[in-house]
């Protein structure tokens, strides 16, 4: 691991745990040696960032350097709370991890009276659990080409159990209530398709490069479903109307 990821996964993780932390615990989270650990601390003391706390205690961060002041209200601050736990409902941790690592950041650079209502926030999302499929690829390198604008090659299993192996261009990801979804232009059918992620039973990176053209694709396609689903509603608006004549 490159020295500025570790520190900035270290720095994300003193944000982010109750403190004091324990020199076990930070390890553990950011997957090193509690010996590296002890240098890194001592390299964020050098740059700045004010941690406290040694070995056998715990550390806690008392001042982030890196991180400029911010204010939000009472009520903002419980939206950004509600917005980051309705994420553990997706399936997906490392985009909770990431969400939470990202509210940490946030409260990290609250005043000390915003900081404490934060911890008491007192909105919640919740409910009943789905049972989501197993996902048997990458996602992160799913999503590295969409942000990447590069084609991925996968093989598909459709609900008729038939299998195609197919290169898309992938516009983006779509998490549902039950599922994950994949919106992409096919190359082999020269069109838009939605795919179930855990219905791709392999995926690579391919060689098409489709950059600049992702917005322009994503564009086209919700244009296209919104159409689409205006031209349902007005359907079922006029179905409805003709039941109602008299006969």
């Amino acid at each position: 691991m490159a020295r500025q990821d570790r520190l900035m996964r270290l720095l994300a993780a003193l944000r982010r745990l109750p403190s004091p932390v324990t020199a076990e615990r930070l390890a553990a989270e950011t997957e090193i040696s509690r010996r590296q650990l002890y240098r890194d601390i001592a390299t964020l003391r050098a740059g700045g960032v004010l941690i406290d706390g040694a070995a056998g205690y715990g550390y806690t961060l008392t001042e982030d350097p890196a991180l400029p002041p911010q204010s939000f209200s009472r009520l903002e601050t419980e939206a950004l709370m509600l917005a980051v736990g309705s994420l553990d409902h997706l399936g997906d941790e490392q985009l909770a991890k990431a969400g939470r690592d990202a509210m940490a950041r946030i409260i990290a650079t609250l005043p000390d009276r915003q900081a404490r209502q934060s911890m008491h926030a007192i909105m919640r999302s919740w409910r009943m659990p789905e049972d989501r499929p197993a996902i048997a690829v990458d996602v992160d390198m799913l999503r590295q080409a969409c942000w990447d604008e590069t084609s991925v090659i996968i093989t598909y299993r459709d609900k008729q159990d038939r299998h195609s192996e197919r290169e898309i261009l992938p516009l983006g990801l779509s998490y549902s209530p039950t599922t994950l979804m994949l919106v992409g232009w096919c190359l082999l059918r020269e069109d838009y398709r939605t795919f179930e992620v855990a219905r791709i039973e392999r995926l690579e990176t391919g060689s098409t490069s489709f950059r600049p053209r992702r917005v322009e694709l994503l564009r086209r396609y919700q244009a296209m479903r919104m159409a689409e689903w205006e031209a349902q509603k007005a359907a079922e608006r006029q179905a409805c109307q003709a039941s109602r004549r008299p006969k």
